[in-house]
């Protein structure tokens, strides 16, 4: 009988993450990590074994692997690859210079994903996210939409976040996300922001906020708060870790919701098989079920074929390495 499956592909700061909240979750009842360092992945396997024993764990069995675990996995999320490094103060950096190298651990965890499995739903953190979907997308013969990335999901949340605090309310009243590249040139799709049926236009009218709404400052703001985490912590890691257990629950219960995610478009905004980015798409038990191509204004399309070109040039790096086609 199969059992409700995850493993967890690389446990540095941000799988490891993924482990404790998946943990919590209560949904897995085994849970697999796989990370080149056995030695951190079996001590992390055991730490959440010993929380097991606490009134409110669930009783899930987790341990440490190789491989093999992914056989019988449902849900398989990669966070393996070094990740993007603090910089100078108000330093941006860039996840595309991350591509080179992780293209090659991304070939390599899909290589070993592969030899076992097909099936599993594989969600993808590795940066630069979008090339990473899309080699581990197109490379390996993987099935239509079981592979896809947390994509835009975690800078939508940004999104809200930054609009509430303007206005002074719930972030969870905002509804709103970003598409694109999740990185530098991802773009807020503010002809489609609302707060409870107040679209953009009236949003400054019914609320009372700290500025008036402004599409660049604010889809500025909203690439700055990710690198305001990452130059004072060091790394990030909680948000993109429970937009990946988000993900991974749409697909265990067949939710069917509808999130910002990185695949590969097929005929959508004029690229056919050429690039991956985040659009929304529908989420369930077969990973991407449907691909919603949503409408766009004269300036969020410039702003989407800016993003795509960047992804492109970023995916020319890390076709530099091994062809595994």
């Amino acid at each position: 009988m199969k059992k409700n499956k995850l493993v967890i592909v690389g446990v540095g700061h941000v799988g490891s993450y993924v482990l404790a909240d998946a943990m919590k979750l209560g949904l897995f009842s085994e849970i697999a990590v796989i990370d080149s360092r056995e030695d951190v992945a079996f001590g992390e396997a055991l730490d959440q074994s010993h929380a097991t024993a606490l009134t409110y764990m669930s009783n899930t069995t987790v341990r440490s692997g190789d491989y093999s675990e992914c056989a019988d996995a449902d849900v398989i999320i990669c966070a393996a690859g070094p990740s993007v490094l603090k910089t100078e103060e108000d330093a941006m950096p860039d996840r595309a210079l991350l591509a080179e190298k992780n293209a090659e651990v991304i070939r390599e965890v899909m290589t070993g994903i592969t030899k076992y499995t097909k099936e599993a739903i594989v969600i993808m953190i590795t940066n630069p996210l979008d090339t990473m979907v899309y080699i581990a997308e197109n490379e390996f013969g993987y099935p239509k939409g079981r592979v896809f990335g947390t994509g835009t999901m975690l800078d939508s949340a940004r999104l809200c976040y930054v609009v509430a605090s303007n206005y002074n309310i719930d972030p969870k009243s905002v509804t709103g996300y970003m598409m694109g590249e999740h990185g530098h040139t991802s773009f807020p799709v503010f002809s489609r922001l609302n707060v409870k049926g107040f679209g953009e236009g009236e949003l400054d009218q019914v609320f009372e906020g700290k500025e008036p709404l402004n599409r660049e400052k604010m889809g500025k703001q909203v690439v700055k708060e990710a690198f305001a985490v990452l130059n004072n912590k060091g790394w990030t890691n909680a948000g993109v870790a429970q937009a990946a257990i988000t993900l991974a629950k749409a697909v265990m219960l067949d939710e069917r919701s509808v999130y910002p995610v990185s695949t590969t478009l097929h005929g959508q905004y004029g690229y056919d098989g050429d690039v991956a980015l985040s659009m929304p798409c529908v989420i369930g038990r077969n990973g991407v079920e449907k691909q919603c191509e949503i409408k766009l204004d004269e300036q969020e399309t410039e702003w989407l074929h800016k993003s795509a070109k960047y992804i492109q040039e970023t995916m020319e790096v890390a076709k530099t390495g091994k062809n595994y086609m």
